[in-house]
């Protein structure tokens, strides 16, 4: 009997498969037809080469994804192009099957060097450039130095390399790429032949999308595109990770990649809860708004997107009060409502929600408890659009229709003994007339610019605490009414909104007027005709005091 252990037919090699690539890579243009967004520098640089007026250095720059170091090799292959029968020239349109175009294409030619200059950042780095610059290329055109964040070469590299650049070998082309141009010394920056990358826009963006999603084979609806786009901020890199995460996350029966489904990938607010959510901000309902609001963070989606998101409707809603035009990838019920909303809201109102949802967004942005912020900065909103019109309430408060103490009862305080009323102002504008009277005018100047009233009630002042006074300027309030009236008078601060400071109910006035007067067709002809003039406001305004 053998005491052999049989191991049985030892396992075969298997031929190993090829490695997945991410759509990044797979669908990195190839050619200047599939650079999308970028038709003006490929019109400049297709007459260039046309007319043989090509630069010897080239300066790509824009935000990361747009296509920078792709265009760099493109470059490379219309220069160095051969055509299929080995007889061409320089090309816009590169074939792409030559020796030249596919060496480029898979990063081996010799003569097209790349170098990333976050890792090569020395002036070793740069004299190696410099002294091989000096030799003919060795099978190409041209040879091509590519540069890949060149802001990041040092001083002395940078230095180094400017004699080179400004009178380089005629078989020598440099390109290169960088997110932050700024940061480029402007000697280089004027011996380089600049191209500023755009951000592509994101009906591109999703056309493009849509086209790799049906060569990959996949399914994916028209909204989950346009969400993926969004998400991009013009970047196609970006966006085809993006989607590349999607088509993973989607489901594998057939289901395909869905809006719902990218909107949880990205943690995004869902756009209806978005538009309910601002319907209750603008209806006042604070504990409905709350609710809302935490049913979204429920199910995962981040503060910051959910402020994010109002900051976009409030904006796509302005854009649609001023006329602008639909946006193809906006659902139709979202354009509905924003029409909806454009035709009841004013833009001074519109203009003081993006500040309060710019404001939320920062600090939300930079806080310890995100959520809470999150339902302050909402809070904040929903008081604040229960406030009257500023222009309406300066107006008024200028005719003296309304008494200025049109805010929520304060907290409850001693009440002060009544002043004469002979004596004592009958409103606020009378106390300012006092004090111009009284010579004190960096007092008066103060309380014009800085005081925001919540109630006047003879011989009781209840400041804003949202626009704080400081305790001199309180205290030197007191002693001139205390002085002028013969009572004691009580000052406060509340932690509630008022309203406008009389400086700011002046300028209402006067933008009230200059924006009534550009209404009016000639004066509207006249700014068509000057679009560099000014309207100066014949009458200067007076100060609101008497």
């Amino acid at each position: 009997m053998s005491d052999s252990l049989d191991l049985g037919t030892p396992p075969q090699p298997v031929a190993s498969a090829q490695p997945y690539r991410v759509l990044a890579r797979k669908y990195r243009p190839q050619t200047f037809g599939a650079l999308i967004g970028q038709d003006a520098m490929v019109q400049t640089l297709g007459n260039a080469i046309k007319r043989d007026r090509i630069a010897h250095a080239f300066l790509l720059t824009g935000v990361r994804g747009v296509g920078k170091t792709s265009t760099a090799r493109l470059i490379a292959k219309a220069l160095n192009c051969i055509g299929p029968d080995e007889q061409g020239g320089p090309t816009i349109d590169p074939c792409g099957t030559c020796e030249p175009c596919r060496a480029i294409a898979e990063g081996r030619h010799i003569d097209v060097i790349e170098m990333d200059a976050a890792s090569h950042t020395g002036i070793d780095d740069v004299r190696e450039i410099i002294e091989a610059s000096r030799y003919a290329a060795v099978s190409a055109r041209y040879k091509i130095y590519i540069i890949d964040e060149v802001h990041m070469l040092s001083k002395a590299a940078f230095n180094g390399l400017l004699k080179t650049l400004e009178e380089p070998p005629a078989h020598v082309k440099f390109l290169f790429a960088t997110t932050e141009v700024n940061k480029v010394p402007v000697t280089v920056l004027s011996r380089c032949q600049r191209f500023d990358l755009r951000r592509i826009p994101a009906q591109l963006l999703a056309e493009h999308f849509g086209r790799v999603v049906e060569a990959e084979g996949a399914q994916a609806d028209d909204e989950a595109l346009a969400l993926i786009a969004r998400a991009a901020e013009g970047s196609a890199r970006d966006g085809l990770s993006i989607l590349d995460q999607a088509i993973a996350h989607a489901d594998l029966e057939g289901g395909g990649v869905r809006a719902e489904a990218v909107r949880e990938m990205l943690g995004l607010s869902d756009r209806n809860a978005v538009r309910d959510l601002l319907a209750l901000v603008l209806a006042a309902d604070a504990p409905g708004a709350l609710a809302a609001l935490r049913r979204q963070y429920d199910l995962g989606v981040d503060p910051l997107g959910v402020m994010r998101a109002l900051l976009e409707a409030v904006h796509g809603v302005t854009q649609v009060k001023v006329g602008a035009p639909d946006d193809a990838a906006q659902p139709a019920e979202e354009r509905a409502a924003y029409r909806e909303w454009a035709g009841k809201l004013s833009f001074p109102a519109l203009h003081r929600l993006w500040q309060l949802f710019l404001k939320g967004h920062e600090e939300v942005g930079r806080a310890a408890l995100p959520i809470e912020t999150a339902e302050m900065a909402i809070l904040r909103a929903i008081h604040a659009s229960t406030l009257p019109d500023p222009g309406e309430l300066a107006r008024r408060l200028a005719a003296g229709d309304v008494p200025v103490a049109a805010a929520p009862s304060a907290p409850a305080a001693p009440v002060a003994p009544p002043a004469p009323e002979d004596l004592a102002p009958k409103e606020f504008a009378g106390v300012l007339s006092l004090l111009d009277e009284r010579g004190k005018l960096d007092l008066l100047v103060r309380l014009r610019r800085g005081a925001s009233l919540v109630r006047y009630t003879p011989p009781e002042i209840v400041f804003s605490g949202t626009r704080p006074l400081s305790t001199d300027t309180l205290t030197e309030l007191a002693a001139v009414l205390r002085e002028a009236t013969g009572t004691p008078w009580k000052l406060a601060m509340a932690d509630l909104p008022g309203a406008p400071t009389m400086y700011e109910a002046e300028q209402d006035l006067v933008q009230a007027r200059h924006d009534a007067a550009r209404a009016h067709p000639i004066v509207a002809a006249a700014f068509d005709a000057f679009p560099g003039a000014e309207l100066i406001d014949p009458k200067p305004a007076q100060r609101s005091i008497t």
